[in-house]
């Protein structure tokens, strides 16, 4: 095989984090999200987790739905033990159906939780006073956890980095070289942006599967501002891991194309970073990337089109070109 070939001239990177063992692996080593792909058994679920830290990174529809259940249901327990003490403690309930009576009760226990007290309703007696100032003292805790969590996830540094869908074999000077391309989608500025790249290949050694993490070289690792959008390059050339590997060389050894990104945020005052990665799937091979920014209707100002990020065209590999699209194109 092309690729067991090409690893006895090449060094092997040993600190990228995962094992050499390619039998104890299974499916990409890093997400489209970035996220590494890998579940963490031995330790109960209380230990296995971070709940401040899963918070954080959770979706924000996701986290929003949850704090609102959480909400819900801390109000729908205490709903039942007033309504299990008796309503008749509760002064100013309408009691009626055993519905509208719990209703009554559950939307009294909203507003002691949120200590809004309208003060229709009231509790009487010792033990669902004593209820309700739990109910209380528990609802000022759940808030300044509820604003903490806010904050942090507002607060949060956070790259913002859009990655093209699919990285591409173009041609490149007088030869071919792998591409792909990322920017910013929000209105942060980034500066000193660097991106480093490694080929992950399961390589047969002495009759064994084992991982082999290889450095990609680019012709531009790193660029002072990232405004428009910038097409990451390296070059297929007789020093690249990738060269005379094919298609079926490549999906033979599972190759993965690590991504590591990261840039100084200007707003944050600190340094961002993100990951992605590209599997052979997701290689076009013979394709070339359209320019994604133009200018607007009056020429005074440039517009990146995020919706083409992933936009490109097929293009003969066997024809030889001069040169191909500016690198932040």
């Amino acid at each position: 095989m092309a690729s067991t070939k090409r690893s006895e001239n090449l060094q092997s990177e040993i600190n990228t984090g995962f094992g050499s063992s390619s039998a104890n692996n299974a499916g990409r080593f890093y997400n489209r999200n970035g996220k590494v792909n890998v579940i963490k058994k031995g330790v109960n679920i209380l230990d296995r987790y971070s709940w401040y830290h899963t918070m954080l990174a959770m979706p924000t529809m996701k986290f929003l739905l949850l704090i609102f259940s959480i909400y819900i249901f801390i109000n729908l327990i205490f709903a039942a033990i007033y309504y299990m003490i008796g309503i008749e403690h509760l002064s100013g309930v309408n009691a009626g159906s055993t519905m509208r009576s719990f209703s009554e009760v559950f939307f009294f226990s909203t507003q002691t939780f949120t200590t809004v007290g309208y003060g229709r309703i009231s509790p009487t007696g010792f033990i669902t006073s004593a209820v309700a100032t739990f109910e209380a003292f528990l609802g000022l805790l759940s808030f300044a956890i509820a604003t903490g969590l806010f904050y942090g996830r507002f607060s949060r540094p956070q790259a913002f980095l859009k990655f093209s869908h699919h990285a591409l074999i173009s041609p490149y000077k007088d030869g071919i070289a792998l591409m792909f391309r990322m920017s910013t989608y929000k209105n942060n500025s980034l500066s000193e942006a660097e991106v480093k790249l490694t080929a992950a290949m399961q390589i047969e050694e002495n009759g064994k599967r084992m991982n082999k993490f290889y450095p990609l070289g680019l012709e531009i690792s790193k660029v002072n501002a990232l405004t428009l959008n910038w097409t990451v390059v390296h070059s297929i050339d007789e020093k690249s891991p990738l060269y005379n590997l094919n298609q079926d060389d490549m999906k033979n050894a599972n190759m993965e194309i690590l991504v590591f990104a990261k840039a100084f945020d200007e707003v944050f005052s600190n340094t961002v970073m993100t990951r992605n990665s590209y599997i052979t799937d997701e290689i076009i091979w013979g394709a070339k990337f359209k320019i994604m920014y133009y200018p607007n209707h009056d020429k005074t100002k440039t517009i990146l089109d995020l919706d083409l990020i992933d936009d490109y065209e097929k293009i003969d590999l066997l024809k030889p070109v001069n040169s191909t699209q500016p690198l932040s194109g």
